[in-house]
C-alpha cells in the first residue's frame, strides 16, 4: 500500500513545474537537468543556439559540442539562447578574438553578453570537474616572478583588494576562472582553466590589465 501511494504521487508530478521550483531554490543546474531527464526520459542535450538577428530572428545555427568555425553558416550573430551548459563563444574562428562566457539563459542582443560587435565564429563547452577546490595565484611579474597573491573567492576589484592594476602571470590550481579587463566584471573577458600562464598572451590578452575576476561554476 505504501509503494502504491508513492507511485500515485510520483505519477502526478508535473516535471516542468518541479524543475522551476528546484531552480528557484538554487539547486545545481546539472542536478536539475538530471531530475528532468529522470522524470521525462528526455536526453540530456547540452545546446547553444546562435541567431542572425536580435530577439532570436533570422537564420540560426545550433551547437551541442565544440565548434571551431561556423562563420560560413552565420555571417553575424545578434542573439543567443543557451538551453543548457556553460559555453565560451569567440569572436573569431579557432577560439580566438574576444571571449564571452555564457551560462544557461537568453541573450536577445549582443550587449546582453557584453559583446563589442555582432561577430561570433566559434564556441567551446566548459566541462566542470566536481570536488576540486577553486584556487588561483596571481603574480606581479611574468614567469611567476614578483609579488604573489592567492585567491579562492571572487574579486570585484583587484585594485581595492591587492592594490594592483595589472596581473602579469598566474597559476590556476583549481577550478575555472574568468578575468575581466575592468572592475565589477566588466570589459573584455578571459577564461582560464587549470594550468600555468606565464604571460598575458597565454590567456588570450594583449596587455596585463586585469581589474576583476570570478569563479566560473555550474
Amino acid at each position: 500500500m505504501l509503494l502504491s501511494d508513492y507511485s500515485s504521487a510520483f505519477n502526478t508530478i508535473v516535471p516542468s513545474k518541479l524543475i522551476t521550483m528546484l531552480r528557484a531554490l538554487g539547486l545545481n543546474p546539472s542536478l536539475c537537468n538530471w531530475v528532468l531527464h529522470f522524470l521525462t526520459g528526455r536526453p540530456l542535450v547540452v545546446k547553444i543556439v546562435f541567431y542572425e538577428d536580435k530577439n532570436y530572428q533570422g537564420r540560426r545555427y545550433e551547437c551541442d559540442s565544440d565548434c571551431t568555425d561556423f562563420h560560413s553558416y552565420l555571417s553575424r550573430c545578434n542573439s543567443i539562447r543557451v538551453d543548457s551548459g556553460t559555453w565560451v563563444v569567440y569572436e573569431r574562428p579557432n577560439y580566438t578574438g574576444y571571449q564571452y562566457v555564457l551560462t544557461r539563459g537568453e541573450y536577445p542582443d549582443y550587449q546582453r553578453w557584453m559583446g563589442l560587435n555582432d561577430h561570433v565564429c566559434s564556441c567551446k563547452m566548459v566541462h566542470f570537474a566536481s570536488g576540486i577546490p577553486y584556487k588561483l595565484q596571481l603574480y606581479g611579474k611574468g614567469d611567476f616572478a614578483g609579488q604573489v597573491f592567492e585567491a579562492t573567492e571572487d574579486c570585484p576589484s583587484v585594485l581595492d583588494k591587492f592594490h594592483w592594476r595589472e596581473v602579469h602571470s598566474c597559476k590556476v590550481l583549481g577550478g575555472w576562472w574568468v578575468f575581466y579587463e575592468h572592475p565589477n566584471y566588466k570589459g573584455r573577458q578571459y577564461l582560464l582553466e587549470r594550468g600555468e600562464y606565464r604571460k598575458p598572451v597565454d590567456w588570450g590578452a594583449v596587455c596585463p590589465n586585469v581589474q576583476s575576476f570570478r569563479r566560473l561554476t555550474e
